[in-house]
């Protein structure tokens, strides 16, 4: 897949590198992101904090929105925990495009862990500078 806006976004992006997020592909409204849980990610119940799971998939979703180029935003988002996850499990997002209308857009983004899914993910997106890449 050829480099797209989303991989010199997320090249930018310092708050998903520093949680040592890798995306692995990005383009045509998709994106996939990984990320290994640290002992800094979990709760106190010895799980993986729900925030650091919404983390990973809106930036997966980020990636998908804005690999068509313009400047696109997250105007909303929702998130079902599935299945709990722990120190050391490796994450994999993977976001797709389920429809847009002018600047808007639905994505869907499903969190795995060696093919469980952990987390269903919906975003809303905004274009909000169409003739600027992100």
């Amino acid at each position: 897949m050829a480099r797209t806006a989303a991989h010199d976004m997320f090249d930018r992006d310092k708050a998903s590198q520093r949680l040592g997020m890798e995306l692995v592909s990005a383009g045509e409204g998709a994106a996939v992101v990984r990320m290994r849980v640290t002992a800094e990610m979990v709760n106190g119940h010895g799980t993986t904090h729900g925030g650091y799971v919404f983390l990973l998939a809106d930036t997966a979703f980020a990636c998908a929105c804005n690999s068509h180029g313009p400047v696109t935003v997250a105007a909303g988002a929702d998130v079902t925990f599935l299945r709990p996850t722990a120190e050391g499990d490796q994450l994999e997002a993977h976001a797709r495009e389920r429809s847009t209308s002018g600047r808007s857009g639905v994505y869907d983004v499903t969190v795995s862990r060696d093919g469980d899914v952990i987390a269903e993910f919906r975003g809303r997106s905004r274009v909000i500078s169409p003739g600027r890449p992100a």
